[in-house]
């Protein structure tokens, strides 16, 4: 963990990032959404590779509330 920089919150907004990954799952909603151009490079650089950014941030939506679940269901169970 990078000090100063809570990997749970987006960096750029401060509001909850619901990282699939840091929650345990084995997928994010970030796996299947398309970025923003150019939102990458808006992170801090003491938040890059420390934090991900929220649904909203990242794409311009904010509709995508249960996609990481969703696609979880579909996965093969891996044990």
């Amino acid at each position: 963990m990078v000090e100063g920089v809570d990997p749970d919150r987006c960096p750029l907004c401060g509001n909850e990032n619901e990282c699939g990954l840091r929650a345990g799952s084995k997928t994010c909603w970030c796996f299947s959404e398309k970025l923003l151009p150019g939102v990458l490079d808006s992170i801090p650089p003491e938040a890059q590779r420390a934090a991900c950014l929220c649904k909203k941030c990242a794409t311009g939506r904010d509709d995508l509330a249960g996609v990481s679940k969703a696609v979880e269901k579909q996965l093969p169970n891996r044990s």
